[in-house]
């Protein structure tokens, strides 16, 4: 009898909880229809746009794993909406100014330029921009410096330090733990391997971050010397000498222009607008107001022009959102080479590489489109390196971001050799036996045979060549004149220009009119790829044995916060399958 009460209280259970699950389903299809439904909400005159930047901001919108249980109609902006978005309300008699209120947003450099840019054309439009913060980091300091007036807490922080690269290494703890990294690559500067092999970074390492990240800190200096009318030379100097070590100092070197108060800020706002300060300051959050902006699309033109975002790394299979799979981007290019309507194709990238194979198969379905004598012009973001650039090289044209991170053309391959590990620690012994010497194939239960080592290199060798010849095709640039800037190196995008692996710098608009130029139209609308699959849609998918890695991404999004990048990282070495074209690291505005 107990057993069998057990039994029943656990069946009733299972029947209580599916219940609930599907209970909260049917809530979640209301509230989502529902809101859908409801219209967008109205600008009263006088609005001011607020503008946080305080979520992941991917390319296209809501081209990441979503929060499963949040049925509300959310939208994670994509960085293309946010700059329409913001170009829109430029325009808006209805839209007096905008409120940043950011403090601690970091992006890509490129993400950040294009925010800042587009700030910048809202200001030139007479329209005023204040910026607020309880503290101020470097990057959301960048874009707090377009504002007319810069407010900071007089209990905040300010960092003022300039950038720096920390890159760990893993060497000496695999050496202790008994595993031996066994690494082959191509390119003295694809140092993606060298956390395995090394203790420190390589001088040609140290050479290429360097003069990298100089040229994205002059960039960052640059800008805000123009803002806030500081000489460049004054900028660098309070930098380098760690000038900057309160808010007050912030204020006596001019990096902002008030210690106070959001309610000051909110002051200063309605001082603007000519209110009282016991009238209401309308303002209107960026994702209402795109809502309330989006113009709709006019379905009575036929020809179209796509826009492929290429975001995250590439990989092979289907892939999650915000990830390269090849066996979907494959099938998308394909049917975008077989619409008749589609005229030319816009592909947007932002990727630090990934698999090789991946990217070939990519390639290849790019010559395909080429081929079928459709346009291909290549837009960069934050980062088109390694295989990012394999996918890009063999545009018509392509455009970067000055602070694009691109180039990376080298090829690694990674297998660890566990044996010392498991036989010595563990105390754990294979055995084995074979129809031939090379049966056992690479193991890490086995020190590499010579021939194999021997192998793994040839052909990394040769995927590398193979990686100049699609440059060298696509760039038409000889095989030396590539290898010459090639070997791994990252370059800027406003270096890439200057050495011939980017066309002109520029943003996503100006390779979409590109496109249009080399298709010959003059009337098109814009066709974007992938389509984004509705959050509770892929929530469904997951119950009924889809992948689980939405439900599990968006909690370990809430616990790790601003660490999450660094856990994404990790899990990409983990799934690293095959030879390799993938940069070796992530570099933000901290």
């Amino acid at each position: 009898m107990p057993t069998f009460l057990k039994q029943l209280l656990a069946s009733c259970l299972g029947v209580l909880l599916a219940l609930g699950v599907l209970i909260l389903i049917g809530v979640g299809i209301v509230a989502r229809l529902s809101d859908q439904a409801s219209k967008p909400p109205k600008i009263a005159a006088n609005t001011v746009l607020h503008l946080k930047f305080d979520k992941q901001i991917p390319e296209r919108t809501n081209n990441l794993e979503m929060n499963p249980f949040d049925f509300s109609n959310q939208k994670i902006l994509g960085l293309q909406d946010i700059v329409r978005t913001i170009r829109q309300a430029k325009t808006d008699d209805e839209i007096r100014g905008i409120f940043l209120e950011l403090q601690g947003s970091t992006y890509g450099h490129a993400t950040m330029h294009a925010l800042h840019d587009v700030l910048v054309e809202f200001k030139e439009s007479g329209k005023f921009i204040i910026a607020y913060g309880d503290y101020f980091e470097q990057g959301g300091y960048y874009l707090s410096a377009v504002a007319d007036q810069v407010i900071v807490n007089p209990m905040g922080d300010f960092s003022f330090r300039g950038f720096a690269a920390i890159i760990p290494f893993f060497k000496n703890m695999l050496d202790k733990v008994g595993v031996k990294m066994q690494v082959f690559y191509a390119g003295q500067y694809k140092s993606a391997t060298e956390p395995y092999r090394l203790s420190e970074m390589s001088d040609a390492n140290r050479l290429q971050v360097r003069e990298f990240m100089e040229d994205l800190f002059q960039n960052y200096l640059a800008d805000i010397a123009q803002h806030r009318n500081i000489p460049f030379d004054e900028l660098r100097s309070l930098s380098d000498n760690f000038k900057i070590q309160k808010v007050e100092d912030a204020a006596q070197y001019g990096l902002v222009d008030q210690l106070g108060y959001k309610d000051e800020a909110i002051s200063w706002m309605r001082n603007k607008l000519g209110l009282e300060q016991s009238d209401e300051l309308p303002m209107v959050e960026l994702e209402a107001y795109y809502l309330a902006s989006k113009e709709p699309t006019n379905f009575r033109i036929n020809d179209k022009i796509a826009i492929l975002y290429s975001e995250g790394n590439i990989i092979m299979g289907e892939g999650d959102p915000g990830t390269i799979g090849d066996q979907k981007y494959t099938k998308l290019i394909q049917d975008i080479r077989e619409d008749d309507d589609i005229k030319a194709v816009v592909l947007r990238i932002n990727s630090p590489g990934g698999s090789a194979l991946a990217s070939e198969n990519i390639w290849r379905e790019l010559q395909l489109l080429r081929e079928a004598h459709k346009p291909l012009v290549v837009s960069m973001g934050d980062y088109a390196a390694s295989g990012g650039y394999y996918i890009a090289c063999l545009g018509d044209s392509i455009l970067a971001n000055a602070n694009t991170l691109t180039g990376s053309i080298g090829v690694f391959n990674i297998l660890p050799n566990a044996r010392e590990l498991l036989n010595d620690h563990l105390g754990i012994t294979f055995d084995t036996v074979n129809t031939g010497s090379n049966s056992t194939g690479l193991t890490p239960f086995f020190d590499l045979a010579a021939a194999d080592a021997e192998w793994l290199q040839t052909s990394v060798d040769s995927i590398y060549e193979h990686f100049l010849q699609r440059v060298g095709e696509g760039r038409g640039m000889t095989r030396d004149a590539v290898h010459e800037i090639a070997q791994g190196r990252v370059w800027t995008g406003q270096k890439a220009q200057q050495i011939g692996l980017v066309d002109q710098l520029g943003d996503l608009d100006d390779a979409i009119d590109i496109a249009a130029y080399l298709s010959g139209l003059e009337d098109y609308r814009l066709a974007e790829y992938p389509e984004i699959q509705d959050p509770l849609q892929a929530f469904v998918k997951e119950l009924t044995g889809g992948e689980e890695t939405g439900i599990q991404s968006q909690l370990l999004q809430q616990q790790l916060g601003a660490y999450y990048p660094y856990y994404q990282q990790l899990e990409t070495l983990k799934q690293l399958k095959g030879y390799q074209a993938l940069l070796p690291f992530f570099v933000l505005p901290n």
